[in-house]
């Protein structure tokens, strides 16, 4: 066996700092923070490095959208209404912030629940046992009907459920997005797996209806995304279904001719996924324009978000 030595290192070579290139200096360092600072000086003080330098760079990019009168699109998961995140998208609606909602299944079970008892959220491990998990009875029926009626009239299952729920004048329907979609007249769409979602398994569940109304609401999302070019588009807390969704209407649109090259993503989630990195970060921006991955509690990160385009909005405007 040879027998080793430390090794000397009396001769390496060595260089002046100062001559050295650096991917840190203080001149990006964070400002100072102080008490009663607004979000916009938040924003300003952060350090220039990773998503303190991306996070500005994201609301500047919404803000442009819409000055320039492109669509901002977020596409949503149903956490992003359980962690109580209704009022902050129902204002960036009504600021005309976001331009277009697109759900998976599970939300029109929350929003609806939402709007008529003023909770929802049922604890799954304490009635899953018992075979009473997903078996609210107006939830069922109220969604399932409104599904049914609205494709005997050709809508899509966004503006049938919203409609229903503004028709019912539930105490807390001013807290449902379907409603206040419907009523600002911004387009939401559902996108439903069969079998993901509690109304599913209820017996006034139609599949032709549910199949009807949600490949209607993918046609109108197609319609959406065919207006993209130089808009922006969000999904906070689907890592599959919309992300899917997303990846097939912007492939649709651009077979059919519609040029969807230029715009911004963004992915908002506490952990990092495959399909919400490539689909929606990556893949679709590939062409153009910029993608960006915002890893964080929604509870936190969305609010912060919203306050920081109306900043960005007020300060853009006067």
């Amino acid at each position: 066996m040879k027998a080793y030595q430390p090794i000397d290192f009396s001769q390496l070579k060595t260089y002046s700092l100062h001559d050295r290139t650096s991917k840190v200096s203080v001149d990006d360092f964070a400002g100072t923070p102080a008490s009663g600072m607004m979000v916009k000086d938040l924003l300003a003080l952060l350090p220039n490095q990773l998503m303190g330098k991306d996070f500005p760079e994201l609301v500047r990019r919404v803000i442009d959208s819409r000055l320039s009168d492109c669509p901002v699109i977020v596409g949503m998961g149903a956490h992003v209404i359980k962690v109580g995140l209704t009022p902050v998208l129902i204002k960036l609606m009504e600021e005309k912030i976001i331009t277009g909602l697109a759900f998976n299944g599970a939300c029109i079970v929350h929003d609806t629940e939402t709007a008529i008892a003023g909770m929802t959220s049922e604890d799954v491990d304490e009635v899953l046992g018992t075979g009473d998990f997903g078996a609210a009875k107006e939830t069922g029926e109220f969604i399932n009907e409104a599904i049914i009626n609205g494709a005997r009239l050709n809508k899509g299952i966004g503006e049938s459920v919203g409609d229903a729920i503004i028709a019912s004048n539930f105490k807390y329907s001013e807290l449902s997005l379907l409603a206040a979609a419907r009523r600002l007249q911004i387009p939401v769409t559902v996108h439903v797996a069969v079998g993901t979602d509690i109304i599913h398994i209820h017996p006034s569940a139609c599949g032709a209806s549910i199949g009807k109304g949600s490949h209607i609401d993918f046609r109108l999302f197609c319609s959406m995304i065919a207006d993209l070019e130089g808009g922006t588009y969000l999904n906070i807390g689907s890592a599959v279904l919309l992300p899917e969704i997303f990846l097939k209407a912007l492939t649709a649109v651009r077979n059919l001719g519609h040029q969807v090259n230029k715009l911004t993503t963004a992915n908002f989630d506490f952990i990092r996924q495959y399909r919400t990195m490539t689909n929606v970060v990556n893949r679709p921006t590939a062409c153009g324009g910029k993608g960006f991955n915002i890893t964080g509690h929604h509870e936190l990160m969305i609010p912060l978000l919203a306050c920081a385009l109306l900043d960005e909005l007020s300060l853009r405007t006067g």
